[in-house]
C-alpha cells in the first residue's frame, strides 16, 4: 500500500477502531429493523431494506473476531460496495474519515484483513481489505 493512496472511514466495530476504503462506501445511516434470515456465517444478522432493496446486514466486530453476531446492534451501519453488490455494516459507531492513506502492515502483525494501517492519537488502525471480506463471507456461504 502506497501512502496516500486512498481515504478511509474510521469506524468502531466490535469494541475496536478499524478503517474501511472510502471509495467503497455508499452511505452511512440507521438502517431499522433487521430480519433474520438463515447463514451459514455467523456474523451475518439478517436482512435490512435499504432504499426499497433488502441488504444483507454484516456485525462487522463479530465477523472480525469469528464470533457470532453481538446481541445488541452497533449504533450506525455503513452500506459499502463490495465485489458489485452492496452489504450493510453493523458498526458501533462511524467516527471521521482519515485522508492521509495507509501504511503497509508490520511485520509479524497478526491483521489477516489489513490492507494496511494508519497512525491515530490512540495507536495504529487496521485498514480493511474489503475483497478479503467479502471472501469470506461467500466461502461461508458456499460450505
Amino acid at each position: 500500500m502506497r501512502r496516500g493512496d486512498s481515504a478511509y472511514l474510521l469506524v468502531r466495530a466490535g469494541g475496536r477502531r478499524v478503517g474501511l476504503p472510502l471509495a467503497a462506501v455508499v452511505e452511512v445511516l440507521d438502517p431499522g429493523a433487521a430480519y433474520p434470515v438463515p447463514a451459514l456465517e455467523p456474523a451475518v444478522r439478517g436482512v435490512v431494506a435499504v432504499r426499497g432493496t433488502l441488504l444483507p446486514l454484516v456485525d462487522l466486530g463479530a465477523l472480525l473476531a469469528g464470533r457470532a453476531c453481538a446481541a445488541a446492534r452497533g449504533g450506525a451501519a455503513v452500506v459499502v460496495q463490495m465485489d458489485g453488490r452492496q452489504l450493510c455494516l453493523d458498526v458501533d459507531d462511524a467516527e471521521e474519515v482519515l485522508r492521509d492513506g495507509g501504511l503497509p502492515v508490520p511485520a509479524g502483525a497478526a491483521l489477516p484483513w489489513a490492507a494496511g494501517v494508519a497512525r491515530h492519537p490512540e495507536g495504529l488502525v487496521p485498514l480493511l481489505d474489503l475483497t478479503a471480506l467479502g471472501a469470506r463471507i461467500t466461502e461461508a456461504a458456499a460450505t
